[in-house]
């Protein structure tokens, strides 16, 4: 009876504290449940145990003189360890077979990518689910060129994660465009790839990765830059959103100093346009890997400073892709292969201070073989391209509510950007692509997920004319 009575307060002491521990699960989830799961079913099997032991002990005794009152309390302390088990057996199953999705996600970025592009590595283990959607009405000040007034739901987009142990996950971005898969709509996959943690220092990832180049290829989420329309730098010179099939590393090397490093497959050159190489992207989809890539980001963000961030990355590989081009040479046809070796380099700054937000950015590009490229293609391929920008907003709403959590700032932005820096020789310029940009709007948030959106934009071409136009939206994430 000693041996019983010794099992039977272990049992309701480890039930004591796994029903502390539940009792808490509501504000913050155990670590490992599975862990907790071993522990009851450990416990259920001695509680059977002690049943089948007391049975016929008390079958005897009854028969004898009756059941004894410490039996009869023996009895009741059992089917009491036993409800709790199976309470906390209930409540255990429930968190290992339900979807892992944070109910109340902190909005903070992990590893380079968005606030709700990181949920997957916020979850102890299984299935996350994120994602975001943003929409525009965009009004000409004139029809030149053909342009319409027009309205779009520019995207809805899925995040799809899912984490198999600590070490190994699986994250991606489904991409809807223009609500349609009809006429300039589509369906995408944005990005899809495994994460293999062993180091803060040294990670890999494999699959299609986004390019770790500037603010907006990897973190593009509406809530998190100004504006309804991406800076035109980071479409034209920096060709958000740009993701292509690879593999690499990535870590902090140092506290705030992290680095990423991918090699991919290149750029397809017959895709390069005057306008710049955004048509040379293959996307992940039946991609040419004759040719292939580095790019590498380096980022460090002070310790005693996280406000401020700086940052920088390039870009370098052949895209010729083995193929064949036809020149006209005269009056005759040459057929050429060109590596059309592509630079890109981009460096950049963001500070946050006190409601204030500041953002630079500049970007320079080089392809070799420019010349024989825009022979090929009849139009000119520029052989240098650049272009910066910066921009400034101001959070207004605390000076009118002190205690509000809600966001309001006006914001301006200046971009210069030129796809045709340096033309080749015997080939023009064309001086409409070389552009500057001043933008002014308002950005509102009546939560953190939440952004509604006005903004102004005034284009100005070296030569001709460019509509200006004002735009309106919305965007969300959750």
């Amino acid at each position: 009876m000693k041996k019983n009575t010794k099992q039977l307060l272990k049992l309701g002491l480890v039930s004591t504290l796994l029903t502390a521990s539940a009792a808490g699960w509501g504000i913050e989830k155990p670590k490992t449940v599975e862990d907790l799961w071993k522990i009851i079913q450990a416990q259920q099997k001695e509680i059977d145990g002690l049943k089948a032991e007391r049975k016929p002990q008390g079958e005897t005794a009854a028969s004898a003189e009756g059941e004894t009152k410490s039996a009869a309390k023996e009895k009741d302390d059992i089917k009491e360890v036993s409800r709790k088990t199976d309470i906390l057996s209930q409540a255990v199953e429930k968190l290992r077979t339900q979807l892992v999705i944070p109910e109340e996600p902190e909005l903070k970025s992990e590893y380079g990518l968005g606030p709700a592009a990181s949920k997957v590595y916020k979850v102890d283990k299984g299935l996350s689910i994120g994602g975001y959607g943003e929409g525009r009405y965009q009004a000409f000040v004139s029809d030149a060129d053909g342009k319409k007034d027009n309205s779009d739901l520019l995207r809805f987009v899925l995040y799809v994660g899912y984490k198999f142990t600590d070490n190994i996950l699986f994250n991606s971005e489904l991409e809807f465009e223009h609500a349609s898969t009809g006429k300039t709509g589509s369906v995408s996959a944005e990005f899809a790839a495994l994460d293999f943690f062993f180091d803060p220092k040294v990670n890999i990832r494999a699959g299609l990765v986004l390019l770790p180049m500037g603010f907006i290829n990897t973190l593009h989420e509406p809530p998190f830059f100004f504006g309804n329309n991406r800076p035109e730098v980071e479409r034209r010179i920096i060709p958000s959103t740009w993701r292509e099939n690879g593999a690499g590393l990535f870590g902090e090397l140092l506290p705030g100093l992290t680095y990423t490093a991918y090699a991919v497959n290149g750029l397809d050159a017959s895709g390069f346009t005057s306008a710049g190489i955004r048509g040379g992207r293959q996307s992940g989809s039946r991609a040419l890997a004759e040719d292939w890539a580095s790019v590498t980001r380096v980022m460090y963000v002070p310790p005693s400073m996280p406000e401020l961030l700086f940052g920088g990355s390039m870009y370098l590989g052949n895209s010729g892709q083995d193929q064949i081009f036809a020149v006209p040479v005269g009056d005759e046809i040459s057929f050429q292969k060109v590596n059309a070796f592509t630079q890109l380099y981009e460096a950049h700054m963001q500070w946050k201070y006190k409601g204030w937000k500041f953002r630079t950015l500049g970007a320079w590009g080089h392809i070799d073989n420019a010349g024989t490229l825009s022979a090929a293609k009849g139009q000119t391929i520029g052989k240098s391209n650049f272009g910066w920008y910066t921009e400034i907003g101001y959070n207004i709403a605390p000076l009118f509510f002190p205690e509000t959590s809600q966001y309001f700032a006006p914001f301006f932005r200046f971009e210069k950007l030129d796809p045709i820096a340096t033309a080749p020789n015997g080939f023009p310029d064309i001086e409409n692509l070389d552009r500057q940009i001043v933008q002014f709007g308002l950005q509102y948030k009546p939560i953190p997920n939440v952004v509604i959106k006005a903004d102004y934009r005034n284009f100005t071409a070296k030569r001709g004319s460019v509509p200006d136009d004002f735009n309106l939206g919305f965007g969300f994430i959750f």
